[in-house]
C-alpha cells in the first residue's frame, strides 16, 4: 500500500471528524461520545504538527498533539491523538504516522509526548511503546464512559534531547 504522510488542510477537516468518530465508536478510543464539530475540534489541537494519512485522495488517519496544560512551565508537554480509518488498521499506518510526529514535535521544542490509553486498547498501547513510550502510570477509574468507568495507562515518552541545554 502507498500512502503519503502531510501536513492537513483546510479540505482535510471533515474526513478528520469522520475518522474520529469511528474511533469513537469502538468504546476503547476516548472518553467522548460524539465528535464536535469542526469549529470545537480544531480547537482540541495544537496548530501543529497536524498530520494526516491520504491514499488515493482520501484521508485515512491523522496524528495531532494536544497540550496538557495552560501553564507555561507544561509548555513543551503534549498529548497525542492519532486515529486511523477501520479498513486501514495493522498496515502500519499509525507506526508511520507516530515516527513522523515525534521529530516534529522536537523541532517545535516539546520535550515530553504523553499518551493516555484504555487498557483495553492493546493496539494503540503497543504502537506507543514500539515508538520509545513508556508506562509510567495506572490511573484507576479517572473517568466515565457511558456511565462506567475506565481506567487509563498513562505512556510517556521523553526527547532525547532534554537535559542537553
Amino acid at each position: 500500500m502507498a500512502f503519503t504522510i502531510r501536513p492537513l488542510t483546510e479540505a482535510d477537516w471533515q474526513q478528520v471528524k469522520q475518522i474520529y468518530q469511528l474511533g469513537i465508536d469502538t468504546g476503547d478510543a476516548t472518553y467522548e461520545t460524539q465528535t464536535p464539530e469542526v469549529d470545537a475540534l480544531k480547537l482540541k489541537f495544537l496548530t501543529e504538527p497536524l498530520l494526516v494519512v491520504e491514499d488515493n485522495g482520501q484521508v485515512i488517519g491523522w496524528a495531532f498533539l494536544s497540550a496538557v496544560s495552560s501553564r507555561c512551565v507544561y509548555g513543551g508537554v503534549a498529548e497525542t491523538s492519532i486515529y486511523i480509518h477501520p479498513e486501514f488498521h495493522r498496515l502500519g499506518i499509525g507506526r508511520a504516522l507516530l515516527s513522523d510526529l515525534v521529530p516534529l514535535s522536537e523541532k517545535l521544542g516539546f520535550w515530553t509526548l504523553q499518551a493516555q490509553i484504555f487498557p483495553e486498547n492493546k493496539a494503540s498501547i503497543a504502537l506507543h511503546e514500539r515508538q520509545g513510550f513508556r508506562k509510567v502510570g495506572y490511573r484507576e477509574k479517572l473517568g466515565k464512559r457511558d456511565g462506567v468507568w475506565r481506567d487509563v495507562i498513562l505512556l510517556e515518552r521523553r526527547s532525547s534531547v532534554v537535559g542537553n541545554d
